[in-house]
């Protein structure tokens, strides 16, 4: 099983910018594959903005044909508008990999940060520096995508263990 290799997609749910990373993993060694950002129509209505998420992860799904895929638990300070739209944003992220036939594990942020840096409750900046020192090769234009990456390392970590679903 150590030299088959799983290529993991990573999505850090957003509706305006969903990033996404996607990487390989052969035995410990995990590789680059690509990474970047779904932007969903802003001005449309909210269906119409939740279809161009959907559409966005399901081309990324046929484009890499990953196996699994890994969904940060979002963690929102905002109002509960903002928390219920991003939900939504987070239901489709869910829901489209696993309509495609992908497992998915769903990672807190603290878990994601403690997997990538080791302290869970590094910011952003350490994560990124953490994704460039795991994976020199990867190309990450943004926050989001890097963010996508580290959830998919994370997954890479734990997706064996019985409890792949993040603990709060």
């Amino acid at each position: 099983m150590s030299n088959s290799t799983i290529r993991i997609l990573g999505i850090d749910p957003g509706l305006r910018n969903t990033g996404w990373g996607i990487l390989d993993q052969t035995g410990n060694r995990l590789s680059y594959v690509a990474s970047g950002v779904v932007k969903p129509p802003i001005k449309d209505e909210l269906p119409q903005r939740l279809l161009g998420l959907y559409e966005g992860i399901k081309e990324l799904i046929a484009t890499h044909s990953p196996d699994e895929a890994a969904v940060e638990e979002t963690f929102v300070n905002a109002g509960p508008r903002s928390a219920l739209l991003l939900g939504q944003a987070r239901g489709v992220c869910l829901m489209t990999p696993a309509s495609c036939g992908l497992r998915v594990g769903e990672y807190s942020a603290n878990k994601i940060k403690k997997s990538v840096v080791g302290a869970g409750h590094a910011d952003k900046n350490q994560v990124q520096l953490m994704i460039n020192i795991l994976m020199p090769t990867a190309k990450f234009e943004s926050a989001d995508a890097a963010d996508a990456l580290a959830i998919a390392i994370t997954h890479a970590h734990h997706r064996n263990s019985i409890q792949h679903k993040a603990q709060a």
